[in-house]
């Protein structure tokens, strides 16, 4: 038997001696280094699916198979024994007059994990004693072999953008209007990207691929069954929190990467030293700060930001630390910090009312958050750099920051950026690929002029 097999039987016998009602069992492996997670996953055929990779790579998790469902995280929070997780997340706008369609938020309680923590394997399994033979039946099914995942043949034969560029410019003149006239200071506008293939790609596939060449990002899958599925790889982190403590950051300000060593550090100092995009990012603090200040005995924001290079962009980032009131729970710390103005804007409310009402299509999961709840550690990372695979239909989702000096080509340029992370990874035309990175002359030009 391998290691799997016979860490599934291990399980199947726990539960069937489980005479203190235990509400889980874990099961120490020893698997191969080469073992591949996203492959295992696709082989496998119980929903809801959900997969997970921490930004520093440390931690990966398959989990599969639901126990319970929650539309609610506080209910799902007043459930958990000690050592489970919760997984799934929170939509930006659903079950709303906009968007019937999607759930607000969906979390569940898995069957099953396979997780690995740096070296160390580990099968669990979720169990209650009125569902003991409904899981052993679902372990049953469990396929301990895997094929691995093929990879992306698909070819990009058509882009459809959702506004056009003449609805994002109108979008834009709306915004820097409602801005003059002191209706926000910031709101965040998004264009969905439809992508027309000459054959289906597979989520996983397209996972795979994401996470090889995108790194220092958080990668999720989320599938509620075979024929939806929401994909993304981010590098936005919503909060980790460790007992009482916090940490979250205000990631806002964005250009592309050089096509040299040379041009890629001007851009990155153009980058840090630009107004435009520094204000971008103190709007973000200065919102999660507010939002936080009163669930927290302590907090440090720090002072100047730091650089983030990723594949195809770069970003600015300042690090909020804190000491939560023992009150707060992690229900709360979403409700307050979903979503923040690096997705949405500021005011909140005023933004999000602008949204609603000038972008033409809803964003479900897109910039909501995705993650996982325990008593002893939470995280989430903002739903960013995604794609929502229906069917043959592959849509990409990216945002920009619209504050003063903002320009609707500059911004377009921007969205090209964040949606190559994952368009790129297809067999594309040349148009897919964020080539149209703007020299740092012209940046420079752009900001004398703004």
């Amino acid at each position: 038997m391998t290691a799997l097999q016979h860490a599934v039987a291990l399980l199947q016998q726990k539960i069937r001696h489980n005479a203190d009602h235990a509400q889980r069992f874990t099961v120490q492996l020893d698997l191969p280094a080469e073992t591949d997670l996203i492959d295992w996953l696709e082989s496998q055929p119980l929903f809801p699916k959900f997969y997970w990779q921490s930004r520093d790579s440390r931690e990966e998790v398959v989990a599969l198979g639901q126990i319970k469902t929650f539309t609610d995280p506080k209910a799902a929070e007043k459930v958990l024994a000690s050592q489970q997780r919760i997984w799934g997340g929170r939509s930006f706008d659903g079950r709303t007059s906009r968007n019937q369609r999607c759930l607000s938020s969906f979390f569940f309680l898995p069957v099953l994990e396979l997780s690995r923590q740096d070296d160390t394997w580990q099968l669990a399994v979720n169990v209650t004693p009125e569902q003991e033979e409904t899981v052993l039946a679902t372990l049953s099914k469990i396929r301990t072999e895997a094929t691995p995942v093929a990879d992306i043949q698909s070819k990009i034969l058509a882009r459809t953008f959702t506004p056009d560029f003449n609805g994002w410019s109108a979008m834009i003149d709306q915004a820097l209007d409602a801005i003059t006239q002191r209706e926000f200071e910031k709101v965040v506008l998004a264009r969905k990207t439809t992508l027309t293939l000459d054959r289906p790609v597979a989520p996983a596939q397209l996972l795979k691929a994401s996470r090889a060449n995108n790194r220092h990002s958080f990668h999720f899958l989320m599938a509620l069954d075979a024929k939806h599925c929401f994909v993304g790889s981010t590098p936005e982190r919503l909060f980790l929190r460790q007992g009482e403590a916090l940490h979250t950051e205000a990631l806002a300000g964005t250009i592309g990467r050089g096509q040299s060593p040379s041009e890629d550090n001007q851009l990155a100092r153009w980058l840090l030293e630009d107004s435009k995009n520094r204000y971008e990012n103190s709007l973000v603090v200065d919102d999660i700060v507010s939002r936080l200040r009163d669930c927290c005995q302590s907090m440090t924001v720090a002072q100047t930001p730091e650089l983030i290079r990723l594949r195809q962009v770069q970003h600015l980032k300042r690090g909020i630390d804190a000491r939560l009131k023992a009150s707060v729970d992690n229900a709360d710390l979403l409700e307050s910090l979903q979503p923040t103005a690096a997705i949405a804007g500021l005011p909140r409310d005023k933004a999000l009312s602008f949204i609603q009402d000038h972008e033409p299509f809803a964003r479900g999961w897109y910039s909501g958050s995705v993650g996982f709840l325990s008593r002893e550690r939470t995280e989430f990372c903002v739903a960013i750099r995604s794609a929502l695979i229906m069917g043959d239909d592959l849509h990409l989702f990216a945002g920009a920051g619209i504050v003063p000096g903002s320009t609707a080509d500059s911004e377009w340029q921007e969205l090209d950026r964040k949606t190559s992370t994952l368009c790129s990874l297809l067999q594309a035309s040349d148009d897919c690929d964020a080539t149209s990175i703007p020299s740092v002359q012209c940046l420079e030009k752009e900001r004398k002029t703004a």
